[in-house]
Order: C-alpha cells, then sequence, then structure tokens
C-alpha cells in the first residue's frame, strides 16, 4: 500500500500535537504540517520561530512512529518577500519534511519565476522539494501552467503537486498525467467532489469546505490513482462541511477508511494488469 497521509486542512482545528496524534489512532503513516498561513485563512499555533514547539513536535514522531511528509501552504503574491521564509523553510528541515507546498496568486509572470526560482533554491540547499501547485481560481490554474513556469526556470529539485479537485475543476483529467514526467509527482493531494462543478466564482469556496472523502462524489479516483507509478505518496485533503461537526479524530478515520479503500481497490487493479 502507498504512504497514505493526513493534510492538515483535513483536520485544520487541530494543532500540531493533536495532527500527530489523530493520524497516528487513524492507521496514517504520515501528517502534513501547516506552518504557513495562506491569504484569508484562519490562525494556526505557530510552529516556526517557536524552538521549544518543534522539539514537542519532534518527540511525538518519534512516540508514535509518524513522520511530516510536508509542510504549507505558500502563496506566491507581489508583495512575497522569499529571504523572510527561511525561518519556514528550516523548520521544515528540521521537522525531517521532504516537502514544502508553494503555489502562485501573483498576476506578474516574471516576478512569479524570480520568486520561484529562488523559493526552489532556498529550499534545495535545506534538503526541502518544493511542491508547486496549480489552484484553478489563482494565477496558475491549471497543470500545464504549473509545468510551463518550472520548465522555463528549470530548478534543480521540484516538482508539481496535483490536487484531484484541482485537476478536475481546472478542465483536466487522469489521462493529461501520462504526458509529463512522473518523477515531477511525489505525492498527490486525494479527495473526492461532485462530478458537476461550481461556478468559477464557488470554486475557491468548494476547496476550502466543499470537498468530499474518496467515493462519496464523483471524480474519477479509481483512475486518478492508477495514473501515479507505484510507490506514490497519497494525501488526503478533504476540509468538508458535511463532517465539521465532527471531532478531528473521527474526521480522521473516515478519511483514512475511505481513501485506504481506494488505495487498496487501485493496487489490486494494478497487481491485475501486471
Amino acid at each position: 500500500m502507498p504512504l497514505l497521509s493526513l493534510a492538515h486542512f483535513t483536520v485544520i482545528d487541530a494543532d500540531p500535537l493533536t495532527l500527530i496524534d489523530v493520524g497516528a489512532a487513524a492507521g496514517f503513516d504520515a501528517v502534513g504540517l501547516r506552518l504557513v498561513l495562506p491569504p484569508g485563512a484562519p490562525p494556526i499555533v505557530p510552529v516556526v520561530g517557536d524552538p521549544a514547539m518543534q522539539r514537542r513536535i519532534k518527540t511525538r514522531l518519534a512516540a508514535t512512529g509518524m513522520k511530516i511528509l510536508d509542510t504549507e501552504a505558500l502563496w506566491l503574491m507581489p508583495e512575497t518577500d522569499i529571504s523572510a521564509l527561511a525561518p519556514a523553510l528550516d523548520a521544515t528541515a528540521e521537522l525531517g519534511a521532504a516537502h514544502f507546498i508553494a503555489c502562485s496568486n501573483d498576476p506578474d509572470r516574471a516576478r512569479t519565476l524570480d520568486n520561484l526560482s529562488r523559493l526552489c533554491e532556498a529550499a534545495n540547499l535545506r534538503g526541502v522539494r518544493v511542491m508547486f501547485e496549480f489552484l484553478p481560481y489563482t494565477e496558475v490554474r491549471s497543470l500545464a501552467e504549473a509545468h510551463a513556469l518550472l520548465a522555463e526556470i528549470k530548478p534543480a529539485n521540484a516538482g508539481i503537486l496535483v490536487d484531484a479537485v484541482h485537476l478536475s475543476r481546472s478542465g483536466g483529467s487522469p489521462a493529461d498525467l501520462a504526458s509529463y514526467d512522473p518523477s515531477l509527482f511525489s505525492f498527490v493531494h486525494l479527495c473526492d467532489v461532485p462530478a458537476e462543478p461550481p461556478s468559477f466564482e464557488n470554486l475557491r469556496a468548494e476547496a476550502r469546505g466543499g470537498r468530499l472523502y474518496p467515493g462519496e462524489g464523483g471524480l474519477w479516483l479509481d483512475a486518478f490513482v492508477k495514473a501515479f507509478p507505484a510507490g506514490t505518496a497519497f494525501a488526503i485533503e478533504a476540509p468538508s462541511s458535511r463532517y465539521a461537526a465532527l471531532a478531528p479524530l473521527e474526521r480522521a478515520r473516515l478519511a483514512a477508511d475511505t481513501s485506504r479503500a481506494l488505495l487498496s481497490r487501485a493496487s489490486v487493479k494494478r497487481a491485475a494488469d501486471n
């Protein structure tokens, strides 16, 4: 079975230590940890610049056997200062996370290229891989657009984060993934949504609270999972208003159970095809 991670956004109300605990109790292998606030997001328990909290996180990881797959979530904006992100990248490396997630909502392409290049260079110096994510309601809306940016700056080590809902809502499909080097996709964001997309104006609202767990919606998730090489890690990112009243552990267990069922089915199909 592939590595399965609990993205912080699925249980964003959980502090870092609770996130690790509920992830372990639900049967996840890893978690993703929010270190940088996206625009308009609610406050989080600070980790960056808090060595004591970082020590507690590392102790909890060791006690549970968990690891941190990724940290998030930088939005490149016109005012972004890459040098100011050094503490977040330092914390990412200190906590053993292999990936740092970024996207761009800067309309200036030249500035985006410069900032993304500098971010990738700074992350690479720390042994961290930037995973550049496209979101259809930002300035980099599609897999093709994200790939074009990376192809232009040619970073030493960076990848593209493909989220099932963003691939769908940008007009893409699992078949599109065959056109790209699979090494770009170190890990993938998994979730479900209804087959019928909302209006463009409601895409962000859906992504922030209208997601479903695998099998509850109408996406092509079997084909999506199968499109990635065996061994690709999957992180379930599914903030869902449907389950908002449930405790973080209950949400984590539902997310794990539905994701494992999907991944198990895909593994069986992959073995049969081979």
